[in-house]
């Protein structure tokens, strides 16, 4: 069973630490948390210090509990997580819905969590996967962050 603490490890192998890339529209980042993000979470320090911790509370606040995961089919937790931390709640939740051919409005409601139980298709994390790399790389800064991205995603894929 994939824990929210175990889900948040694994991310970090994905995000790493502080980060300030010129081509970046997050801007600087510590964790993988944006410093948007951190101040609107009440982090006032400097973003290189922010800690592991305070990262740990925003992503499980604002990915894992918004995206439901704990509600999800082990086998869909981290995929739905990472491609929500990485391009937002709704839109991975879109790449779930698509995935499990039911309406794609970007929100988990029982409709989509009964589809995800009662989904057996083994492909079904590969399929978010494949809508989540077809949208990145329709992205304008696909070229700067591409080997990164298709690199996480092809681990996700490997993985699931």
């Amino acid at each position: 069973m994939t824990t929210f603490d175990q889900a948040f490890d694994k991310l970090l192998g994905h995000e790493g630490g502080y980060s300030y890339h010129p081509s970046d529209p997050g801007g600087e980042t510590m964790w993988g948390v944006t410093a948007r993000v951190a101040r609107q979470n009440g982090y006032r320090g400097e973003m290189r210090d922010l800690p592991r911790e305070t990262a740990k509370a925003i992503y499980r606040k604002l990915y894992w509990d918004a995206s439901r995961c704990e509600e999800l089919p082990d086998r869909l937790k981290f995929v739905v997580f990472d491609g929500a931390v990485n391009s937002g709640v709704s839109q991975s939740v879109v790449w779930l819905q698509r995935s499990l051919g039911v309406d794609d409005d970007g929100v988990i409601g029982p409709q989509t969590m009964r589809a995800a139980s009662q989904s057996v298709d083994p492909m079904l994390p590969a399929k978010i996967l494949a809508h989540r790399l077809r949208f990145m790389s329709s992205l304008a800064h696909w070229p700067a962050f591409s080997r990164g991205w298709a690199n996480r995603i092809a681990t996700n894929i490997l993985e699931a």
